[in-house]
């Protein structure tokens, strides 16, 4: 059942903050726990976690609140779980974080957030809603509105995060899911199938493998397809339902196919990047960029870019399969990035990002997409294109301006054949030559790529650069990843794989980078004024209303007491004969 938790605005009189020194309460009042408490513990919407939790009358949920603020602490300082448990046991700004007053008090047990992160997971699958997403979203757009922070001018960048998993060659992934299925396989089976296994048995993969000669491979190949044509047959109908086996029925679609009378071995080529990289992470795809490889996601990052903002916010993040290309990533976000900050009106992307719909979206949007490079080989004879009105254009080039003509279905432009011959570049122009004219064919697709091309050139200098700051931005991300892995030697997850563990590192990060810009600026910046907390921190509450408040609740015990003493004397008299006149 679900249960709010409201129990940190109540103030403890005996609380461990009433104990401390003045010099100590100031001090607990200035340090980043604090501000932590008021920014993200405090403004958790536990109402949009209702749905993980039964209906029904059950055991109330542990303090949801509580539970999302430990996991982004936790990846704020890299800790692990039992480090994240011994902060909360023995460290007083933990706990003041975690909007805890006792000494002796945990909001929530290993299990209980072990059992949360699973119902995540589960309403992830289910509805494709992240909900760390969601307080990310709740949370930043506060913070934008407190800290006046303007979004009309965004960037964005994107970078590779590999999933913990072992980079497999194509015959160790084969064999490595049959080592699998002989370990799941119950013992009986495994009497009955052994000659079928042994191959494969006794040793491990490393092992086999290292035996292996350039000339054994074909021979392998065919002998791990004919098991693999017997698994399907005799192994996987007694245990269908198995995890395993679902992975299993993949591989095997992805790497063989069938004829009338045997089963042969796809060619590379016929593989895709998006096939199981690991059966470990079954999420992750493999990507080759800048002679990188890498298997597992890709994540997107928008933040805000306005020169005139103190600070900039991350506002959007989000992950990919890493196989999917960036201007495919910004057309599915753009949507979303206006609904968040409506007032969006510049983006800043590198070449990547360019395509025809991400054109089409920005414009549908309102949008200026400033693009800082190129993707491909930029036209060596700059053609520059200006809309007049719907059906109008002029065409520019260093020698020339002529307006458009229409034609059956684009746009052209005729420019003199004797100015042509004369120019220098003569024979790298794209416009086609006739008997009168030089021609240059477009469409409003190309009016819209070219825009987006040299959008950057209309500005101002300073706003020209604006884009690569966000580098620092994928650094605070990327330094945490050694290696360019998701294992980190913070041990968050015991092995950060898939899709569902990578959005918890991302969302947590991304609220844990935000968080420490704010606290950095306020530290440095004392005097500004920041409406950041709706409701009263019970630690920071005057001695006098904190004592106040414990005599009411004294009061209020006694009387009850009282009442309840008064209640049971007058039961007894009414039901004991021996006490009746």
């Amino acid at each position: 059942m679900f249960k709010k938790n409201t129990a940190h605005t109540q103030p403890d009189l005996f609380g461990f903050y009433h104990q401390l020194s003045p010099k100590m309460q100031q001090q607990v009042k200035e340090s980043e726990e604090y501000l932590f408490y008021q920014l993200i513990y405090s403004r958790i919407r536990e109402e949009d976690f209702a749905g993980l939790y039964s209906e029904n009358g059950s055991r109330p949920n542990a303090p949801v609140n509580a539970m999302v603020s430990a996991i982004f602490l936790q990846h704020r300082h890299g800790w692990t779980f039992e480090e994240l448990f011994e902060q909360m046991q023995f460290n007083l700004l933990t706990k003041v974080a975690l909007g805890l007053s006792r000494l002796d008090e945990l909001p929530f047990c290993q299990a209980s957030l072990f059992n949360f992160l699973n119902r995540l997971n589960d309403h992830f699958i289910q509805s494709g809603e992240s909900l760390l997403e969601k307080v990310f979203d709740h949370l930043t757009a506060q913070q934008l509105k407190d800290l006046k922070i303007k979004t009309t001018i965004q960037r964005t960048d994107s970078f590779l995060a590999a999933s913990h998993i072992r980079n497999y060659t194509r015959l160790q992934l084969l064999i490595e899911l049959v080592l699998r299925i002989w370990r799941v396989i119950s013992d009986g089976d495994k009497v009955r199938f052994k000659e079928r296994f042994d191959a494969y048995l006794g040793k491990s993969l490393g092992q086999y493998i290292y035996r292996l000669s350039a000339e054994d491979i074909p021979h392998e190949f065919t002998q791990i397809a004919e098991l693999y044509e017997w698994i399907d047959r005799n192994v996987k109908p007694l245990y269908w339902d198995h995890e395993i086996f679902r992975t299993f029925e993949r591989v095997f679609g992805e790497h063989f196919t069938r004829t009338e009378d045997r089963i042969h071995l796809r060619s590379t080529e016929e593989l895709s990047s998006g096939c199981v990289q690991s059966p470990d992470d079954l999420d992750a795809t493999y990507r080759r960029k800048n002679q990188k490889e890498s298997r597992g996601q890709s994540i997107n990052i928008v933040e805000t870019a306005h020169p005139e903002n103190a600070l900039n916010l991350i506002d959007d993040v989000s992950v990919h399969p890493n196989n999917t290309d960036d201007s495919k990533i910004l057309e599915e976000r753009l949507d979303r990035l206006a609904e968040k900050t409506p007032d969006i009106e510049e983006l800043h992307f590198d070449g990547g990002y360019g395509s025809e719909p991400v054109d089409q979206k920005l414009e549908e949007l309102d949008i200026t997409g400033i693009q800082t490079a190129v993707r491909g080989n930029r036209c060596k004879v700059d053609i520059r294109i200006e809309q007049k009105s719907a059906s109008e254009y002029q065409i520019s080039c260093s020698y020339q301006r002529v307006s458009s003509l229409p034609s059956r279905k684009r746009h052209k432009a005729r420019f003199d054949l004797a100015i042509c011959k004369g120019c220098p570049l003569n024979q790298e122009c794209p416009a086609q030559t006739g008997s009168r004219y030089r021609t240059y064919y477009f469409s409003h697709k190309d009016f819209l790529s070219k825009r987006r091309q040299e959008a950057i050139r209309h500005l101002p200098e300073d706003r020209q650069r604006l884009r690569a700051n966000i580098e620092a931005t994928v650094r605070e991300f990327t330094h945490r990843m050694p290696q360019g892995k998701l294992n980190r030697k913070i041990r968050l997850l015991t092995e950060v794989r898939g899709f569902f563990k990578t959005s918890i590192f991302v969302f947590s990060t991304a609220a844990a980078i935000n968080f420490g810009r704010i606290y950095r600026y306020l530290k440095t910046n004392p005097e500004t004024a920041l409406a950041i907390a709706q409701k009263p921190f019970l630690y920071v509450k005057d001695r006098f209303r904190c004592l106040l408040k414990g005599f009411q609740q004294l009061l209020k015990y006694q009387l009850t007491k009282q009442t309840v003493k008064a209640s049971s004397q007058s039961n007894k008299l009414r039901h004991n004969p021996a006490l009746t006149f």
